[in-house]
């Protein structure tokens, strides 16, 4: 941790992941080692936006120096989980923040938690952990187990998971994309031969090497995405410069580390638009003979684009957190009133969010705010779901 380049080897090893879950343990590796800790746990579940006491655990790895411990796991879900005082706290703690167990424990629960005596005999007392909006409705949730050394959470280890949380988000928006298209773990080339999901490879000038089937389609079609002269682009200007800007930070310069992303672009004759997935790869040390592709572009159908979760519509939309939160339970066909109630909120504040909204948008009635969302979802009425995969 002590230079850039502790995070270009995280964020690369979280690419790889991205595409292939079986390489979690090679991501927390790296990670153990940066900061110096003794291991990961990544919960993801699928749970109702409003309140999450539903939640359904997809799963759970607990990774230690590169190993996952499928005997902490069985013991921790089987035993402890169903007493861990930690769990319904953290369903609702604010999104992104870090939080030690220290700070969401009392102190006599710190005396008598069989739960967080299991955690202290497992390298994991003095964890940190953060909560994060996933695709579909779900959560996640990533623990970072003890410091290795005396130092404790210096704000240096702390900036630099601060700095993760935006790619482990993606990471999973992507994961689960492939799961859903029965994608996940496949090589590049079995990419191009399935039909679950557009897939478009490019070279590290941003240049279209390869495509399936479903993006051929959509490129010969022309409406949203199309060729232009080998390289990407799409038919309206202001998303033609934001797909341009992701692609940029997908394929950066020499020496600089790449960053995946995800957009919404929209159809010129209305919804439901496309969802974009960039992804960067990692080339021959990820997957030999994977040069020259240095990128995949994912493009879910619409079915997939229906789940987009708060985090996607706060960046399609320009909204806060706390706004889209708002939107995307309207969405659901929630009231003022039960979402007031769900999220803990007065009903002043969040006809104050849904007011905001209105003059961002240009909307001025609640119903067309609600078809707005709707349409980014391409649901056409049912509003997002659940999702299929990890957290309490």
């Amino acid at each position: 941790m002590k230079d850039e380049a502790a995070f270009d080897r995280i964020l690369a090893s979280l690419h790889e992941a991205a595409l292939d879950p079986a390489r979690w343990p090679g991501f927390s590796a790296v990670v153990d080692e940066a900061l110096g800790v003794h291991g990961t746990s990544l919960f993801f579940g699928d749970g109702k936006l409003a309140s999450g006491e539903d939640t359904k655990i997809a799963f759970y790895w607990t990774c230690s120096h590169g190993e996952r411990r499928t005997d902490l796991e069985r013991l921790f879900i089987g035993t402890y989980y169903a007493l861990d005082e930690r769990i319904p706290r953290l369903r609702h703690a604010p999104d992104g923040q870090l939080i030690h167990n220290t700070e969401v424990l009392t102190k006599r629960e710190l005396r008598t938690s069989p739960a967080y005596h299991f955690l202290r005999s497992s390298n994991g007392g003095d964890s940190v952990n953060v909560r994060l909006d996933g695709p579909k409705g779900s959560r996640i949730t990533w623990s970072l187990h003890d410091p290795i050394d005396r130092d404790g959470w210096s704000s240096a280890r702390l900036d630099l998971i601060r700095r993760l949380l935006p790619h482990l988000r993606q990471t999973v928006r992507v994961q689960v994309a492939l799961g859903g298209g029965g994608m996940l773990g496949m090589t590049l080339a079995g990419l191009l031969e399935t039909a679950g999901m557009g897939v478009i490879q490019l070279d590290r000038r941003a240049r279209i090497v390869a495509a399936n089937d479903p993006a051929l389609g959509l490129l010969r079609s022309g409406d949203v995405l199309f060729d232009a002269d080998g390289c990407l682009s799409t038919r309206a200007p202001a998303a033609n410069a934001e797909l341009l800007n992701l692609l940029g930070r997908a394929l950066p310069p020499f020496g600089t580390q790449a960053a995946g992303g995800t957009m919404i672009v929209p159809r010129p004759s209305g919804p439901p638009p496309l969802a974009l997935h960039v992804v960067p790869v990692g080339g021959g040390d990820a997957e030999p003979g994977a040069w020259p592709v240095a990128a995949l572009v994912l493009v879910p159908d619409a079915a997939q684009a229906a789940d987009l979760d708060i985090a996607a519509v706060a960046e399609a939309l320009r909204f806060t957190r706390a706004e889209s939160q708002v939107a995307v339970l309207l969405a659901q066909g929630m009231t003022v009133g039960q979402i007031a109630a769900a999220t803990n909120r007065g009903e002043s504040t969040v006809r104050s969010h849904v007011k905001h909204m209105f003059t961002k948008s240009g909307i001025t009635r609640q119903a067309d705010l609600v078809r707005l969302v709707r349409s980014l979802a391409g649901s056409g009425g049912s509003g997002p779901g659940k999702g299929d995969a990890p957290q309490p």
